[in-house]
């Protein structure tokens, strides 16, 4: 059991049946009355995200989940990974993990995170390497502004680049929030 006060980002728990992925954490204090704990939770079968709220002194049941190094194979119903040691492959639904998928190319290696031998979900690194495939041009002497201007990705991905940034060039995204980091 893991009391509620311990939950932070990033970790996995069980609550009425069902394995959840903390998102947000809020501590909430008012007044005389007792906290509450609020948490922002991605439920690891279907891949809706919940608001949970709990009293200060509950707590919820641990799971101990497992990462495996899979290659992305392809997507048609479900996303199919392929261990690259057994050629086994395992299906996740494509409504658990519609968020990371767009990040995923066809045969990159990535994390997925099982569960009693049941694939949950994907973990992505913080930042991926993709290609500009359409860009406006960029023009002489904007190399040392702040504006941005729109770029669609290889992955299809909308991103606001920096002005200097051509098509064929290779950017970084960040994976939690979709926005530009860096030219890679």
């Amino acid at each position: 059991m893991i009391p509620v006060t311990e939950l932070r980002r990033g970790v996995t728990f069980e609550f009425g049946g069902s394995p959840y992925k903390v998102l947000e954490y809020h501590h909430i204090k008012v007044g005389r009355g007792g906290a509450t704990i609020r948490v922002s939770v991605r439920n690891l079968v279907n891949g809706g995200t919940e608001e949970k709220t709990f009293n200060n002194g509950a707590s919820v049941k641990s799971i101990n989940t497992v990462k495996r190094r899979l290659q992305y194979l392809y997507e048609a119903e479900n996303a199919v990974f392929m261990d690259p040691k057994t050629f086994e492959q395992v299906e996740i639904g494509k409504t658990a993990i519609s968020q990371e998928l767009v990040y995923l190319k066809e045969g990159q290696q990535t994390d997925v995170l099982f569960w009693d031998e049941r694939a949950l979900g994907i973990e992505l690194p913080p930042n991926v390497t993709l290609t500009v495939t359409e860009a406006d041009p960029g023009v002489k002497g904007n190399s040392a502004s702040n504006f941005y201007k729109p770029a669609k990705l290889e992955n299809g991905l909308q991103v606001k680049v920096p002005l200097f940034i051509k098509v064929g060039e290779k950017v970084r995204v960040d994976t939690r929030t979709g926005e530009y980091v860096e030219r890679a």
